[in-house]
């Protein structure tokens, strides 16, 4: 068998269990995120909903993006399972787990909007709608054979088809559910409900970075090149960028070096850089984070205004992070790295607004569905399932106790019996 072949399935295999090694990045950094009452709670729904994804994407997800296209969506492969299959030169398993692994990462970020008030019945339906109507639609759209991809659309590993797509489900959700209790005043202004452990946040994103490496490396779906490691180099700077970047504009505004920003500032230059990591400079990949670093501070503070209760940011470090990221290879895409991976180079090499169009259409398009789509859903929930948020008293005690009758920090809460 040639060996090529052959390392390069084990390339991407390592590099898939690198993006389902991020879920538990996902715990770490959501639980320490939210408040003590809810901590194993957080771990709990992430693991079960990783579960359901799976079920889905393995039933109908992988077909509606990948199998023949109507333009719109894939109309076969369902119920994946042919061990003889070989796609993009790689095993069909492989293939499919490693896109697995992806889907199942926007909805996590679906679920940063649900954090701290939603029934657990709630998560359950939403994963197998979402993994089964939405993600899939927009993933087919640009990966698969779909209108985007005919345009040409950048997005190397996915700002838009995983981090957006996640990101305006959870502002959908954000919407419907409404602001946690206590979380603003009757004049507007809104109160700190501060994470209850600012080590495990910290300790989370350290996770999800080195899996960022399965997520964008691997998607150049081998190593017979070795550009993996050129996509891995861009994938660095712009996290080490956005990190150094939004603690430095927190401490010039605020006064204080903001831990939790910083580490959203590192999670926004890796979102940013998802799209155009294999289509710019080293240089540019700085450019990215250091943006990405800074427009998650200020969208923050944005979205707080608005009384848009988002405790876990996915909004600003996934949604206006992926925005920017999708629309930066627009204007940062190198002539000879856009011909090699797709599209057009960007309007600082000459190529002028047109692959700036696409790329802005694309998140349009990609983030009005995902929004519609998801809106559309929650409401049907909220109407048949007879609300989706649980009662002010469950979501007073916390809901590992009112969903799951024991608390994640037993030793630490006071002794309640679920109702």
């Amino acid at each position: 068998m040639d060996p090529i072949y052959l390392m390069n399935n084990v390339w991407i295999m390592v590099c898939a269990v690198l993006v389902l090694l991020m879920q538990g990045g996902f715990i770490l950094l959501e639980a320490g995120s939210t408040r003590m009452k809810n901590a194993g709670h957080i771990a709990g729904k992430t693991i079960f909903t990783v579960g359901i994804a799976s079920l889905v994407f393995w039933a109908v997800g992988y077909g509606f993006i990948y199998g023949e296209s109507n333009g719109l969506f894939g109309t076969t492969d369902f119920f994946f399972g042919d061990f003889t299959t070989v796609i993009d030169g790689l095993a069909g398993s492989i293939d499919f787990f490693f896109q697995l692994a992806f889907a199942a990462i926007a909805l996590t970020i679906a679920f940063g909007g649900f954090a701290e008030r939603a029934k657990l019945s709630a998560y359950i339906v939403f994963a197998v709608l979402f993994s089964a109507f939405v993600y899939p639609v927009v993933a087919h759209w640009i990966w698969g054979d779909g209108w985007l991809g005919g345009l040409g659309k950048q997005d190397f590993a996915g700002s838009t088809v995983v981090h957006l797509t996640g990101a305006m489900a959870a502002l959908a959700a954000t919407i419907i559910l409404k602001p946690r209790i206590g979380k603003y005043n009757k004049d507007g202004s809104a109160n700190d409900l501060a994470g209850h452990n600012q080590v495990y946040t910290a300790l989370g994103v350290l996770i999800l970075w080195v899996g960022w490496f399965g997520f964008n490396a691997g998607s150049t779906l081998g190593v017979d090149d070795a550009f993996f490691g050129y996509v891995a180099l861009n994938t660095q700077l712009a996290a080490a960028a956005g990190a150094v970047a939004a603690l430095l504009i927190a401490w010039a505004v605020t006064g204080k070096s903001d831990v939790p920003t910083m580490l959203n500032g590192a999670l926004a230059g890796l979102v940013a850089i998802t799209a155009s990591c294999a289509f710019v400079a080293p240089w540019a990949a700085v450019v990215i984070g250091l943006i990405g670093g800074l427009i998650v501070f200020f969208s923050m503070k944005f979205f707080d205004r608005a009384r848009i209760d988002d405790p876990i940011f996915a909004l600003s470090v996934h949604g206006v992070a992926g925005v920017w990221g999708t629309i930066s290879t627009g204007f940062f895409a190198t002539p000879e790295l856009a011909e090699m991976n797709g599209g057009a180079a960007g309007l600082f090499y000459g190529g002028g607004l047109g692959q700036l169009g696409v790329q802005t259409i694309g998140v349009v398009s990609s983030g009005l569905y995902a929004f519609v789509i998801s809106f559309i859903i929650l409401l049907a929930m909220k109407a048949v399932m007879k609300g989706i948020r649980v009662t002010e008293e469950e979501e007073i005690i916390g809901l590992d106790m009112s969903e799951h009758g024991s608390y994640g920090y037993p030793e630490s809460m006071p002794s309640q019996k679920s109702s």
